[in-house]
Order: structure tokens, then sequence, then C-alpha cells
């Protein structure tokens, strides 16, 4: 089975980006309006971070002001990224072992977009699954 690109994966894609100045009150209500999981942190048309609902709770969590907070005090900073010729299989590995929910796609210094878990397809889940079972037959 060949699976897919991440530039495949992000072709259509319109991120959510802000600037890492944005209040966590701010990218909230952009990500429930959009009705996405994360905004992409951009400045000065780099990704400077990604910010998550994981990240919003923490800032609660912390009495944290959320209208008066910047994303750019609470995003995951210089986060693992993806380039658009990464294969979706790739991806998954990557999440699974670094425990993300989300992952930037960048080319260049450019932002394409960001993939997440539920973005993938239900053969590409399954492929992962089986090579997580093979590696733990071998342990």
């Amino acid at each position: 089975m060949k699976t897919r690109t991440m530039a495949e994966m992000v072709r259509h894609q319109d991120p959510l980006a802000m600037p890492p100045g944005a209040t966590v009150q701010e990218a909230c209500i952009a990500m429930h309006r959009r009705r996405v999981g994360a905004v992409l942190v951009v400045e000065h048309g780099k990704l400077a971070g990604v910010f998550t609902g994981r990240d919003a709770v923490l800032c609660l969590a912390r009495e944290m002001d959320p209208a008066r907070t910047a994303l750019g005090q609470v995003m995951t900073k210089s986060p693992t990224t993806l380039r658009a010729q990464d294969r979706a299989i790739e991806a998954l590995r990557l999440m699974n072992d670094g425990g993300f929910r989300h992952l930037p796609v960048v080319e260049e210094g450019r932002v394409l977009g960001i993939v997440s878990r539920y973005d993938f397809r239900t053969e590409e889940h399954g492929r992962m699954d089986e090579e997580t079972g093979y590696f733990e037959v071998i342990r």
C-alpha cells in the first residue's frame, strides 16, 4: 500500500495561524469557530510554535488569565515538523513516539499546513497498529 504524502494531505488546507502576541482567549475563540484543535503560531512568516487545546488547559491550570496571556508564553516552541514529501506512516510514527496529536507541515521554512491523528485513513492506522504489534512481539 502506498501511503499519502503530507503535501497531498494538506494541499487544500487553510490552516489557522496567529502571531505569538495573540492571546490565549483569541486563539481559543478562533479554534472553536474553525472547529480545530491547534493554532500554528507564525512570526515573520516562519513557524514559531504550536498552540493546542492541551496548552489552553495548562494555561488555565496555572491560573493564567487567557485574555492577557500571549500564545508565545504558553505555546510549544520549535515543534517537531514534517516535510511535504514525508509519508503518512512517518507522521503516525512521530505522533505515536512523541505523544503528539498535531504536527505542522513545513517546507523551506514556509508553513503548508498541519495534520492531526484524525486526518489519517483507517488503513494508515491499521498499518501503524501492525507495526506496533510487531515490535512488541520482538521485545
